[in-house]
């Protein structure tokens, strides 16, 4: 395991100019879209003067990797680490030259008090850049949402980032965050921001806050602190000017008859609102001669695993993007409904298939075809999907007979065997890969809650679906 020395040298080994601080929080909280010409042109000649040390935001040390410079290239502005290994090369200053669909994982950290040890995430965002059609997708996922967070069970998915820190998880809680995210919407995530409140509350201020149209009147007097104690809020109905600590408490506040997923729709104004103010050619100017104080800010609350040329050739892609090209949505009650966990916790159960309809119009993966329940016997054969049965109950045989039983219905069984416990109360389903079909038909066939049907991304055995039998089974007519 890594020393705090170690890592403490580590830290003070890696160098970024000042404006790369500038270009991070505007990404953050801009969706990548607050680049210019102007921008270029002028941090061009003055970057060889700034820099920034990478923070040690989550505890985890990420590579730094570098292009090296063509001899005879033209003359561009080299930042490098101890090591002389160049971080900003010649080819940073050129547009983004993929192809192919880039996704990034926003997280806002609930870090309290000069915290330093394990945190939750407040909110997550995936976001998505198609540099071939020139648009843009932003999902906002409620922090309750109950999935499986890979290798620990289902939980909350905001407890992903925390368990990730506290047990040491390779890459830390930006890493298992990052998966748990990937395996829930089935897609892959290339890169993840996070940031914690400061940074958020000084961004905001270094553009002289954000305009919102605030559609109903907000009073919530138990908002919470910083430091665990209640900072009552209020905010009227209609356009408001709000600087960094209200907008701060206008995206965090629950205080709303839809809850989280309000909260979520909320964060969304306010990227929008940063947006829309920073991408006005007056500003950068603005965020040049204040890129002090953004770098105070920002080299202490801000992490991401995006490379310096890398936020470059973005952030040149991103300014041409309209707004008209960027899609907005936010995993609602539309896609989740709330449901209360044996141990007495409210979370959000995700409605699989329309969370799935919604990914495939924000994201376009493959289509997923709708499973009818009518068409389930002739749809699975089709998946091709193997099951396994594990008995999680100490009745000897059922594991054998629940086998006996699904293979009536067309079911491939193709492992059965004892679970790591035989004092599962409940039925659960876990899904290793997509297997609407197959799943949605055991749920039918088994009578399982939606509550125990889960995503996993690395299965134990050789199935792709697992059946882990509780004591509320039991086969009919046995």
């Amino acid at each position: 395991m890594t020393s705090n020395s170690q890592r403490r040298q580590t830290r003070s080994s890696i160098r970024l100019p000042l404006w790369a601080l500038a270009v991070i929080g505007v990404l953050t909280l801009a969706f990548l879209a607050t680049s210019s010409i102007w921008l270029y042109r002028t941090v061009q000649a003055r970057v060889s003067a700034w820099e920034m040390t990478d923070p040690d935001f989550s505890g985890v040390v990420e590579p730094q990797v570098g292009t090296a410079v063509t001899p005879g290239a033209p003359a561009a502005v080299i930042i490098t680490d101890t090591d002389n290994k160049p971080i900003l090369s010649a080819e940073a200053f050129k547009p983004w030259s993929g192809d192919k669909r880039i996704s990034f994982l926003l997280l806002g950290v609930d870090q309290r008090c000069d915290e330093t040890g394990p945190t939750h995430t407040d909110s997550l965002i995936l976001a998505t850049l198609d540099p071939v059609s020139k648009s843009a997708a932003i999902l906002s996922l409620p922090r309750d949402l109950w999935v499986e967070i890979p290798g620990f069970g289902v939980d909350r998915i905001n407890q992903a980032y925390y368990l990730g820190q506290v047990y040491e998880y390779p890459g830390g809680g930006q890493a298992l965050a990052r998966e748990t995210v990937a395996a829930t919407l089935g897609i892959p995530i290339d890169y993840y921001i996070a940031i914690d409140f400061t940074a958020f509350v000084e961004i905001i201020d270094e553009i002289d806050g954000i305009e919102v149209d605030v559609p109903e009147e907000i009073n919530d007097t138990s908002y919470p602190d910083n430091c665990y104690g209640y900072d009552p809020f209020f905010i009227a109905a209609g356009t408001q000017q709000l600087d960094g600590a209200t907008a701060l408490k206008y995206a965090r506040t629950r205080a709303t008859f839809g809850g989280d997923v309000d909260r979520a729709g909320r964060q969304q104004q306010v990227i929008l609102a940063a947006r829309n103010k920073v991408m006005r050619l007056n500003m950068v100017p603005q965020l040049i001669r204040e890129a002090p104080q953004i770098w105070q800010t920002l080299q202490t609350n801000v992490r991401t695993n995006l490379s310096l040329d890398e936020m470059i050739q973005l952030a040149l892609l991103a300014q041409d993007i309209p707004r008209e090209n960027i899609q907005m949505a936010v995993i609602d009650y539309n896609y989740v409904y709330n449901e209360t966990t044996p141990d007495g916790r409210q979370v959000l159960v995700p409605r699989r298939d329309e969370i799935r309809k919604l990914r495939d119009q924000l994201f376009a993966p493959p289509p997923v075809p709708t499973p009818v329940i009518a068409d389930l016997p002739t749809l699975v054969p089709a998946e091709g999907a193997r099951v396994a049965v594990y008995n999680g109950t100490a009745v000897f045989g059922l594991a054998a007979a629940t086998q006996t039983y699904l293979q009536k219905y067309s079911i491939n069984v193709t492992a059965i065997g004892n679970a790591d416990a035989a004092t599962y109360r409940t039925t659960q389903i876990i899904d290793y890969g997509s297997h609407p079909n197959t799943t949605f038909y055991l749920v039918q066939l088994m009578g399982v809650p939606p509550l125990n049907v889960s995503t996993g991304t690395t299965p134990e055995g050789d199935y792709d679906v697992l059946i882990i039998i509780g004591d509320d089974w039991r086969v009919p007519g046995g």
